[in-house]
């Protein structure tokens, strides 16, 4: 569903030197699996995301996406895929359920059938209660379940999700886990990129740890705790990324 060779990203500094924020990637994901990023920040996990999403263009490598290419077919690409961050914006001017159309209607959804769906995701997400509120009146919590809503309503096979959690209460973080975990179980192919270490061990079937833009070590969590002799991941975490 998602496959990533010798994917690479150089960036150029004003001064000219080069930037390898992604060096040389290599991972697949399944249908019906969560796949971890784990690493510090500016490790390059965004940078991966991006260029899976075709927000970015890879400098080498490939990434496919069901099947389509991210360089030479980004518009289909982008049909496959929802794309959700910890800091994605909403136009504030729009209610809830407006934000949600809007982005049911870009993806070609329209009428009751589009009504009929976004109804159902407001139900199963809790959103019913503030659907006609402006999404400037939300708080962080509801404004990541519209972000979410508005990410699946189109039911995109391929699901990204870069640190969704990132400042939310622990409550809202939960229900947001819990609702991956069920996309999962439904069949979808998951990139979830996090640097909560219990948030991988509970969610991933599989993970890789990046640093300096590389990926130094993967599999199921067995597996890496195999490999490196640690007792968790975040054992694993600490011995393996270098610390400035």
């Amino acid at each position: 569903m998602v496959e990533v060779k010798g994917l690479k990203k150089t960036f150029l500094t004003p001064e000219g030197e080069e930037i390898h924020a992604v060096d040389g990637l290599d991972f697949k994901v399944n249908p019906g699996e969560i796949y971890g990023l784990l690493g510090p920040n500016g490790a390059g996990k965004t940078t991966t995301l991006r260029l899976i999403s075709t927000v970015l263009e890879p400098t080498a490598g490939i990434a496919l996406v069901n099947g389509f290419d991210t360089m030479t077919q980004p518009h289909e690409v982008r049909k496959q895929i929802g794309f959700l961050s910890g800091n994605t914006g909403l136009y504030n001017r729009l209610t809830a359920f407006e934000m949600v159309e809007y982005f049911g209607k870009l993806y070609g959804l329209e009428g009751e059938s589009l009504t009929r769906k976004i109804d159902s995701l407001f139900e199963m997400l809790d959103m019913t209660t503030y659907r006609d509120v402006h999404c400037s009146k939300l708080s962080s919590g509801t404004r990541q379940k519209v972000n979410i809503a508005r990410t699946i309503i189109h039911d995109p096979p391929v699901l990204v999700f870069d640190e969704p959690t990132e400042g939310l209460d622990v409550i809202v973080a939960h229900t947001l886990l819990e609702f991956i975990r069920k996309l999962r179980d439904d069949g979808k192919c998951i990139l979830f990129s996090t640097h909560i270490m219990k948030e991988a061990e509970s969610l991933c079937n599989r993970m890789g740890i990046i640093s300096q833009g590389k990926i130094i070590v993967q599999g199921s969590l067995p597996e890496i705790l195999k490999s490196t002799g640690a007792n968790d991941l975040e054992e694993v975490f600490f011995a393996l990324i270098p610390r400035y």
